[in-house]
């Protein structure tokens, strides 16, 4: 397969910055604007593939690891990958896996697109990130639903026990978000309550992405 030529005189990609608490809704957000673009002109990143290797830990112990606070993650990793990809050149993203909380050995390649959308919890805390963003979103869903939303994920697509699920709720999730998620909604350009369930935020967001991404294919 052929290497992208050079996009120097391409226009540079639209790229979405995603953000909000663990369950708001902020991949389905995701999701619906890459369904809405044609194949190939949107791409996404997903914070939750960055999250640093736990190999050097028993497994017993890599579940007390606190995946919510932005040391767990490797964000420059994640922004040099963007940088890759806003200039034209391929990426091979990692790939996480949750239930042995490692790295999986191989990775994604993914090829440079028009829209480029990068979806986590931090993403907006991080000023690295924040600053290569052109539109910056926060999904902001009320706790309850975000927990019912996080119980019935890792319980069903996660292996994990609901003990351990209110364990990492309590001890991480909760006081993680309280410090730095919810705190960088103040950075965001749109707050979209209730995330996918709001159809109409959802219609306007992907109405304007659809125009941008065909400006810049």
């Amino acid at each position: 397969m052929n290497e992208p030529a050079p996009v120097s005189h391409r226009k540079p990609p639209l790229v979405l910055g995603i953000a909000g608490g663990s369950g708001s809704g902020k991949s389905t957000i995701a999701k619906s604007i890459l369904e809405a673009l044609p194949e190939g002109q949107g791409i996404l990143l997903q914070q939750d593939h960055y999250y640093r290797s736990q190999s050097h830990l028993p497994l017993a112990e890599r579940a007390s690891v606190n995946y919510d606070h932005p040391d767990a993650l490797e964000l420059d990793l994640l922004t040099s990958h963007l940088d890759q990809l806003r200039t034209g050149a391929p990426i091979v993203r990692p790939t996480y896996d949750f239930t042995t909380h490692d790295r999986a050995k191989e990775g994604l390649r993914l090829a440079p697109a028009p829209v480029i959308v990068v979806e986590g919890i931090l993403v907006l805390a991080d000023d690295r990130l924040r600053s290569r963003f052109e539109v910056k979103l926060f999904v902001d869903t009320d706790a309850d639903i975000r927990l019912m939303r996080r119980i019935r994920r890792d319980l069903e697509q996660r292996g994990r026990t609901f003990a351990q699920v209110r364990k990492q709720y309590y001890e991480s999730v909760r006081p993680m978000h309280l410090a730095f998620v919810e705190p960088s909604k103040r950075f965001a350009d749109v707050i979209i309550p209730e995330g996918g369930q709001n159809r109409v935020a959802l219609d306007f967001l992907v109405s304007f992405v659809r125009q941008r991404g065909a400006e810049g294919g």
